[in-house]
C-alpha cells in the first residue's frame, strides 16, 4: 500500500533525533505531552488504559529477554498475552504480539488508520504528529484493549520516567533488569542519573523486582521505591530455585541471561498469584476463573486441580503471601526473595514443569543466537554496552573456542557510546577480519528497515571512525551487510586449502540490533531461527 508507506515514512522521520546536541532536559518534554495526544486525540482515555493488567519492564541490559521469557512463562500457564517491545529486526509488526504471534499485517493497517485518522483530524500542522515510537505506542494500546488477552507485557523504550509507555498508572509489578550507561545524551551521564530515569516507572501500591546492581544504583532505585510507597524486592540467584530437578537450559542461552530469567520468573508468578488472590476475594472461590488453577494436562476434560505444596514451593513463585516482604524505609535494606521451601502457604498454583519448559523453550531472535548455515555458521548478538559486549564476546568464544575455524565479526553501533570501550573485549577474539558496516542488510530496502535514528551518512561515518580505532590492518568499511558476507566468502575461500579439515567461517554479527536485523533480513526473512546461506 504506496499510502500506507507513505505514511509510516512521515512518521519514521519525526522519530528521528532532531540534533545529536540536544539535552536530555529539552527531549523529555514531549514524553509530557504525549498525555495530551492520548487523552484529547487518539480517543482513548488513562481510564481504558487501567483496563490493562501490565506488567511493566525497564532496564539497559537484558530488559528485551526478560520481557520474552515472562511472556512465554505466562502463555505456557494458559494464559493470553499481549507484549509490546522495540526495536524490531525486521518487520514492525513484531514490536505488537499476541499470544507470542507478531500481529497480522492486514489488523496491524486496520488500527494504523483508525489511529491516525483520528490523531490527523486534530492537528494544525505536521508537527503535531507524533514521532514514530510515541504513535506505535499510541496503536499498541488500541489493539490490546481491543484483544482478547489476559496480561500485556510492556517493555520500556529509553528510559522510563519520560518513556511514552509510562502513562500506565497501575502496574501489577515492575522489573527493572540491569543497568549500564546508555543513552547518555537522554538519561545522564551517570549510572546514579540513569537508575533515576528508570525508576521512574515504579508505581504506588505496585511491587517491583530488580536484579543485583551496584550499590550506589541499588540505592538510588530503593529512595525512589521509598518515594513512590513502591515495595521493592532483589530477584534471587537462577540456580537457587527449588527446581524439581537441574535447571532448566534457558531457550535464549547465555549465563547471563540466567538473572534475566530469574527476573522473569517473579513477574511472571507474582502476576499469576496476584491475579489469584484477587479472583479468589471477588468469586468467594465460588467462581473462580479455571485459567488461574493448575490444568491437567492428561484429562480432555481440562479438569481443574490444586497442585500440593510437596510439587512446588510458594516462595519460588514470588511469594502467595505478598506481605512477608515488608516495604522499605529509608534505613532498611532492599528485600530478597527466598528461593527455599516455605512451609507457611497451605498450596500453590505454580507448577515448576510449566515454569522450566516455558523457559526452555523461549525464543527471542537477535540474542545470544546461532544459525548454522551451509557456507559459514552465524553469531547473532544485540549488544551496545561495554557489559554487553563483553557477554557476547565470551558466548561466541565459548561457542568456537574448539573449532579450529577462522573467525570474522560484522560490527556497528550508533548513538553516543564509547567506541573503544566496546571493542576491547572484541579485539581478544582474534578475527581473520573485522567489517564495519552501517545497520543495512543490501538487499532492497524495507521500509521496516530504515534506521530511525541515524541517517546512513552518519552512519558511514561511524563505521569510518571504528575502522581507525579497530586497526585497519585487518578491517575495512562496507556498504551492507550483503558486501560483507560476500567478501567474507571469497576470502575464505579463495585461500582454502582444499585437502585440510578447516571449518565453515564463524561469523559474529553484534554491536546495534539494527544491524542484527539487516543481517536477519538477509539470512532468516521470516525469523524461522534456520539458515541456508
Amino acid at each position: 500500500m504506496p499510502f500506507f508507506s507513505k505514511k509510516m515514512t512521515q512518521l519514521i522521520t519525526r522519530g528521528r533525533f532532531v540534533s545529536t546536541g540536544t539535552s536530555y532536559e529539552v527531549r523529555r518534554i514531549p514524553g509530557r505531552s504525549f498525555k495530551h495526544i492520548w487523552q484529547q486525540w487518539s480517543g482513548l482515555t488513562l481510564e481504558d488504559v487501567d483496563k490493562l493488567s501490565i506488567i511493566h519492564v525497564t532496564g539497559t541490559k537484558g530488559k528485551g529477554s526478560t520481557c520474552a521469557f515472562t511472556e512465554a512463562i505466562l502463555r505456557q500457564y494458559g494464559y493470553r498475552t499481549g507484549f509490546y517491545s522495540s526495536p524490531h529486526l525486521i518487520h514492525v509488526t513484531e514490536r505488537i504480539r499476541i499470544n507470542g504471534q507478531p500481529i497480522k499485517e492486514d489488523h496491524f493497517a486496520k488500527y494504523f488508520w483508525h489511529v491516525f485518522n483520528k490523531l490527523s483530524s486534530q492537528k494544525e500542522s505536521e508537527t503535531d504528529m507524533p514521532a514514530y515510537f510515541k504513535f506505535i505506542t499510541v496503536l499498541m494500546f488500541h489493539i490490546f484493549l481491543n484483544a482478547d488477552i489476559d496480561v500485556v507485557i510492556l517493555e520500556v523504550g529509553v528510559g522510563g520516567e519520560y518513556d511514552c509507555t509510562n502513562i500506565v498508572r497501575n502496574p501489577v509489578c515492575v522489573g527493572i533488569s540491569s543497568l549500564g550507561l546508555e543513552h547518555t545524551m537522554l538519561l545522564g551521564n551517570t549510572l546514579e542519573e540513569i537508575a533515576h530515569q528508570k525508576s521512574g516507572i515504579l508505581k504506588e501500591n505496585s511491587i517491583a523486582f530488580t536484579v543485583p546492581q551496584p550499590d550506589n544504583v541499588v540505592n538510588v532505585i530503593k529512595q525512589r521505591a521509598i518515594e513512590r510507597n513502591c515495595e521493592l524486592r532483589m530477584v534471587p540467584d537462577f540456580k537457587s530455585y527449588y527446581w524439581t530437578r537441574d535447571p532448566p537450559d534457558l531457550g535464549i542461552p547465555g549465563p547471563v541471561q540466567e538473572i534475566n530469567a530469574s527476573l522473569a520468573v517473579q513477574l511472571a508468578h507474582t502476576w499469576i498469584l496476584k491475579m489469584a488472590n484477587r479472583n479468589s476475594r471477588l468469586s468467594n472461590g465460588n467462581e473462580a476463573d479455571n485459567r488461574l488453577i493448575e490444568t491437567s494436562e492428561n484429562n480432555n476434560a481440562c479438569a481443574a486441580k490444586i497442585l500440593r505444596r510437596s510439587q512446588f514451593n510458594s516462595t519460588f513463585n514470588g511469594k502467595e503471601n505478598l506481605h512477608h516482604s515488608s516495604l522499605l524505609h529509608s534505613e532498611s535494606q532492599i528485600s530478597s526473595v527466598s528461593a527455599t521451601p516455605d512451609e507457611n502457604n497451605d498450596f500453590s498454583i505454580i507448577s515448576p514443569k510449566k515454569t522450566a519448559l516455558a523457559l526452555s523453550r523461549c525464543v527471542w531472535p537477535g540474542r545470544t543466537q546461532v544459525l548454522c548455515g551451509r557456507t559459514m555458521d552465524f553469531y547473532l548478538d544485540g549488544a551496545h554496552t561495554s557489559e554487553s559486549v563483553e557477554h557476547c564476546a565470551s558466548w561466541y568464544l565459548s561457542k568456537v573456542d574448539n573449532k579450529g575455524a577462522k573467525r570474522f565479526l560484522i560490527f556497528n553501533i550508533t548513538g553516543d557510546r564509547d567506541v573503544l570501550k566496546l571493542l576491547k573485549p572484541l579485539k581478544r577474539l582474534h578475527f581473520e577480519k573485522v567489517y564495519f558496516v552501517p545497520n543495512i542488510s543490501g538487499k532492497t530496502v524495507k521500509l521496516d528497515q530504515l534506521e530511525l535514528q541515524t541517517t546512513s551518512s552518519l552512519q558511514h561515518e561511524r563505521c569510518m571512525r571504528n575502522h581507525e580505532i579497530w586497526g585497519e590492518e585487518n578491517s575495512m568499511v562496507l556498504k551492507n551487510v550483503c558486501e560483507a558476507l560476500s567478501h567474507i566468502t571469497s576470502t575464505f575461500y579463495s585461500h582454502r586449502n582444499t585437502n585440510n579439515d578447516e571449518g565453515k567461517p564463524q561469523v559474529l554479527i553484534t554491536g546495534s540490533l539494527h544491524l542484527v536485523g539487516a543481517a536477519l533480513l538477509v539470512l532468516d526473512p521470516n525469523l524461522t531461527m534456520k539458515t541456508n546461506y
